[in-house]
């Protein structure tokens, strides 16, 4: 029988118009409450403890928190939202507890390995600018990032070739430490050795001790079609490598977009002006105008208005979801010219008397002008005092 799941900021105890520290501090009060070590064999618990994360994974998304607003569980579904089990909760959001909560207080920082709680490399970020057609059609592009790399000198371990890392003396070499309080046990990360269980006496040269060095790396990055300004392609795996053996972290690539000559964004529409003369305006045409697939022709109907907007289906950015294509706006105005020639002048002032419309005489100057305006003042004081 199929299930139907909750709204997220319902789980979350929010409303939609909450900010995202509103909804990470919600969440940090929920997942403490829910936490496994704090209700054992408490099926319902963990099952809420799940629940509030996949929330979480949703709403501390502004990408999938827009997509969510507008189409609900339906909308980020496809995105393999969710969690197998409370372990990948813990890698996925451990970091946002800074290591006090879920590492120290409950142990659930990684998975454990050989005793000692593993912990997942950090995250590495880079940005590419594209242009407004590489975005349209998708491009391989390549990025460079510094990450660490196991140290050859000392294969890792930190300590001088010839000697060995120490078991730490304050925990034991199980990198954790219980401290009690009357009768309330508190198990936390070992703070000489930092949860290595390891001291090193005599570190190595290179890498002064931590193991590793730094190394720049090239990596080829996959743009789909679409992509906006702002948005991020992540690169499973390709971020710093855990320090005690746990899985490495992501690549985030940040999208940059390059302002365009001709168009204008607008999610997936894009908007290009046209400019129209008089006569093209009142008497209609048709313009060819550039698209993202080359020129195409536009049916400028006759007494077409300033302002007006024309849609062109299909014209536009494709969603880099369903790769559906918006629309391509032609938006019009008409231009003014500020001289015209002795012809068209004499033209325009015919049309003039036609449409009888007032007109100032090209012979008359700013002063006849003013002398006019001021006289005509004069005749209305006069007769209002008559």
């Amino acid at each position: 029988m199929a299930t139907t799941k909750r709204d997220y900021y319902e789980v979350l105890e929010v409303s939609r118009t909450s900010t995202g520290a509103e909804i990470s501090k919600s969440y940090r009060r929920l997942a403490i409450k829910y936490h496994p070590d704090s209700n054992p064999n408490d099926a319902d618990a963990i099952g809420k403890f799940k629940e509030c994360a996949e929330a979480y994974e949703v709403l501390s998304d502004a990408q999938k928190r827009a997509r969510y607003d507008q189409y609900g569980h339906a909308g980020v579904e496809s995105q393999g939202g969710g969690f197998q089990d409370v372990g990948d909760i813990f890698e996925a959001f451990g970091d946002m507890f800074g290591g006090t909560i879920f590492e120290d207080f409950f142990g659930g920082g990684g998975r454990s390995r050989g005793g000692q709680r593993v912990r997942r490399g950090a995250d590495l970020r880079c940005e590419v600018t594209l242009d407004l057609e590489e975005a349209a059609k998708g491009c391989t592009k390549e990025v460079r990032l510094t990450r660490h790399s196991r140290c050859t000198t000392c294969n890792g371990s930190g300590a001088a070739v010839g000697s060995e890392p120490q078991a730490c003396n304050r925990c034991g070499g199980v990198g954790q430490v219980v401290q009690a309080t009357g009768i309330l046990r508190v198990q936390t990360t070992c703070p000489q050795c930092r949860g290595s269980g390891k001291i090193i006496t005599n570190p190595c040269k290179t890498c002064d001790g931590g193991g590793s060095v730094p190394n720049e790396v090239v990596l080829e990055v996959q743009i789909p079609p679409g992509v906006d300004d702002g948005m991020q392609v992540r690169l499973t795996g390709e971020g710093q490598p855990s320090p005690n053996g746990g899985p490495a972290g992501d690549a985030y690539c940040l999208i940059r977009i390059r302002p365009h000559k001709i168009f204008k964004r607008d999610g997936h529409d894009l908007i290009v002006q046209l400019p129209l003369s008089y006569s093209q305006a009142v008497l209609g045409t048709e313009i060819e105008i550039p698209t993202l697939s080359g020129r195409k022709s536009v049916d400028i109907p006759a007494g077409t208005q300033s302002g007006e907007v024309f849609r062109m289906r299909g014209q536009g950015m494709p969603d880099p979801r369903s790769r559906m294509r918006g629309d391509l706006l032609v938006q019009t105005y008409v231009e003014i010219p500020k001289k015209v020639n002795a012809q068209q002048e004499e033209l325009l002032r015919k049309l003039a008397d036609l449409e009888e419309e007032h007109v100032t005489p090209h012979r008359r100057s700013f002063l006849d002008r003013v002398l006019n305006y001021f006289r005509g003042d004069e005749n209305e004081n006069e007769k209002a005092s008559s």
